[in-house]
């Protein structure tokens, strides 16, 4: 009989993992780019320069959302870099709206960070907090996202001593040198490390092909029978659930 392997570490996705990021996303959004709008109407009538149309009115969301998508085309290895493409598709627009290039570079910094301000305004589910430090007693933790949430600007991040920022890496998510980092990182082998996150795609694919368990985020009804190694939960809650259950022969055995 084949001995049980015992799980090391667990490897985490933020947004729609640990929290629901969708209404974040859309009031980050809108109203950074709202405070934008109002803001520099203000500065520029101040300095005697009122436009004939606001920013927004020349320059709608869509098309900050065409720009961003214009520069990640034209930038491939910035396309998971969101932070980037923001800053900069701001820029170009701040330009086209008028601003010289120092004034440009100066309200979209700081446009990005209002955007941050609102970004890290999340909540996560209620149970997360107790999750985290109880697994924190058994596991190493890492968090591995593609967002721009910086998870040490959150209370959460106390109990992550490793987190990936894959974006910023120019290596988002499925790509797997995210994961391989946050193994590093964690000194734990694939065989002995799970990763919690709700995407098929960019959690579940690239963590199996690298031979570490999944529990996949899915509350969708689905009776499809998933591959060994993949476990679907209906929310994260569910976990120290599943890792009970988890003591179980190698693969292949």
């Amino acid at each position: 009989m084949c001995a049980a392997i015992r799980l090391q570490a667990l490897t985490f996705d933020l947004d729609d993992t640990l929290w629901d990021n969708h209404q974040v996303m859309v009031e980050t959004e809108t109203g950074h780019y709202a405070w934008l709008d109002e803001t520099l109407e203000v500065w520029q009538r101040n300095r005697g320069r009122a436009p004939v149309r606001r920013f927004a009115e020349r320059f709608p969301l869509k098309a900050f959302l065409d720009r961003r998508r214009e520069l990640a085309a034209a930038y491939p290895l910035r396309r998971g870099d969101f932070t980037w493409l923001r800053e900069q598709a701001l820029q170009w627009l701040l330009q086209d709206y008028g601003l010289d290039g120092d004034d440009a570079r100066s309200w979209a910094s700081a446009a990005m960070d209002r955007f941050m301000l609102l970004r890290h305004q999340v909540t996560p589910h209620p149970e997360v907090e107790s999750l985290l430090s109880m697994l924190g007693q058994h596991y190493r933790l890492a968090s591995i996202t593609n967002g721009n949430v910086d998870i040490r600007r959150l209370p959460l991040g106390r109990h992550f001593p490793v987190a990936i920022a894959a974006g910023e890496l120019l290596a988002p998510k499925p790509d797997p040198r995210p994961f391989l980092a946050a193994l590093a990182r964690l000194g734990a082998s694939p065989a002995r490390t799970l990763h919690v996150g709700d995407s098929w795609r960019e959690d579940v694919e690239p963590a199996r092909r690298l031979g570490m368990q999944v529990a996949w985020i899915s509350p969708h009804i689905d009776d499809t029978p998933l591959p060994a190694g993949i476990h679907r939960l209906d929310h994260v809650r569910e976990l120290p659930e599943l890792l009970r259950s988890l003591v179980g022969p190698r693969q292949g055995c």
